[in-house]
């Protein structure tokens, strides 16, 4: 399909060395590719780093860019192509630094909240025909941990034809390979998902409650936990709940398991020195932690819980221990005690 006139006047201006025109022609697809590269790398910081030297490759490599494609397309090329480099670049597992030892289900998964304030940058459209995913679905974080485990190229087929909605031959065309092998590769995704959902570990579906419900939620989980009342904490949570702490590999099955975990590990138990704040992550209600630093007198950034609702109780609970990530959610570094 060729370029409308509009955008097809942008590109020859830029490839004339005009800025302007070619923020023109990106802007508009800058939040979604960079969304892109948080799935495909599931780091806020590693999809940044992506999405920058998406735009710098486009920026220097316009001249190939053929008119009779969809410029959008072309970018997810690019991006894609991006992300399958720096992810062939990682370790086979990403560092735990973690003070708990690890669980026997856990699972080392590079992973990190989305703030819903970027996600509102998104533009209100229905899903395309082809994909799976809403958007909701396709940024929870059970998902997200879900795809980190699956082969990069498998990662990317499932994510430009399941999440976005690619035809198959338009990913075989952004991958450089042919229609049968994204097949392929989508075949053995969707399998990987099926298996982890029966597991229990892959919980697309769930029914989000309304928003009273989640406020009323929300506010009796912090309030239970700034009473330091683990019972009536994990009474809130389902029977089956999960919890777990990416990067580092655990994962803890239950009410009993996680109630063990609250009563012992955050401030050694002591919940009442661990102020809470509302903010969004992926589409999910999240609770940032301020631990009392009693020397200082303040409550210093510790880390952000995103809790994945089910009806009326809380189905899963992501722990973040990242204090670099509250500036991306617009949370202050400190709270006065």
């Amino acid at each position: 399909m060729s370029v409308g006139t509009t955008e097809g006047s942008l590109v020859a201006a830029a490839r004339g060395g005009d800025e302007a025109a070619f923020r023109s022609l990106t802007e508009p697809y800058a939040r979604e590719l960079h969304v892109h590269c948080y799935r495909m790398l599931g780091s806020i910081h590693d999809a940044e780093d992506a999405f920058q030297e998406t735009m710098l490759r486009a920026w220097r490599h316009l001249a190939s860019f053929q008119e009779r494609s969809r410029f959008r397309a072309w970018l997810y090329r690019i991006a894609t192509n991006v992300c399958l480099a720096a992810a062939a670049r990682r370790p086979l597992e990403p560092p735990t630094e973690s003070p708990y030892p690890a669980t026997p289900e856990g699972e080392a998964t590079t992973l990190a909240p989305y703030p819903d304030a970027l996600l509102d940058e998104l533009p209100s459209t229905a899903p395309e025909p082809g994909a799976r995913y809403d958007l909701r679905e396709s940024v929870q974080l059970a998902f997200l941990a879900s795809i980190q485990h699956l082969p990069p190229r498998q990662r990317a087929a499932l994510l430009l034809r399941d999440v976005l909605g690619f035809a198959a031959t338009e990913v075989a065309e952004l991958l450089d390979t042919s229609s049968a092998s994204v097949n392929s590769a989508l075949q053995r995704a969707r399998a990987t998902l099926d298996r982890r959902h029966a597991e229990g570990r892959l919980g697309i579906g769930r029914t989000a409650p309304p928003d009273d419900v989640e406020r009323s939620l929300v506010q009796r989980y912090v309030d239970a936990w700034e009473s330091v009342d683990v019972p009536r904490l994990v009474a809130l949570l389902r029977e089956d709940a999960l919890m777990t702490m990416p990067p580092a590999p655990l994962l803890f099955r239950g009410r009993q398991a996680i109630g063990d975990f609250f009563s012992t590990v955050p401030a050694g138990g002591a919940l009442g020195e661990i102020r809470l704040l509302p903010t969004r992550a992926n589409r999910q209600p999240a609770l940032a932690g301020y631990v009392l630093d009693r020397e200082a007198g303040v409550y210093r950034a510790y880390g952000l819980m995103v809790l994945t609702l089910e009806g009326d109780a809380i189905a899963e609970i992501t722990g973040f221990s990242d204090p670099s990530l509250f500036s991306l959610f617009g949370l202050p570094p400190e709270l006065v005690a």
